[in-house]
């Protein structure tokens, strides 16, 4: 089992908060011969008459020297979790978020190249402030 990331617990939380039941911890999603580890799964029911939604969350402290090196890695892995959970025939419903704070998000997505990347539908983000453990933005 691959470690956790730092700040796990504080979006668990946040997600808790903002009134999902996590579901899975990790949600484990087969891909061809393999297993993939995505860090959360989690469904929220909105009203009684309507369906529920369900996500899968993959935290990225983004602490390393480099923003960049970090950005390529959550958009990387974004890309191949968001295909097998398309495949999946048990998960395809959930749409797949990185959870990032709102320090490095502020930091990163400081600029256009990176912003283009969530414009285009390339990424999507929760932003959570890991000190008070809520979540500030879903994008988009």
């Amino acid at each position: 089992m691959a470690a956790k990331d730092v700040y796990h617990d504080s979006v668990v939380r946040a997600l808790q908060k903002d009134g999902w039941t996590i579901t899975h911890d990790p949600l484990i999603i087969k891909y061809g011969l393999r297993n993939m580890l995505i860090d959360l799964g989690a469904e929220r029911v909105l009203a009684a008459e309507r369906d529920g939604k369900r996500i899968a969350v993959e935290i990225k402290s983004f602490l390393k020297p480099s923003p960049i090196q970090d950005l390529k890695e959550a958009a990387g892995q974004f890309l191949l979790y968001d295909e097998a959970l398309e495949d999946s025939p048990t998960e395809s419903d959930r749409l797949l978020y990185v959870a990032i704070r709102e320090t490095a998000y502020n930091t990163v997505f400081n600029d256009d190249a990176p912003r283009r990347l969530l414009r285009r539908g390339k990424l999507r983000l929760i932003v959570f402030d890991e000190i008070d453990e809520v979540i500030k933005q879903w994008i988009p």
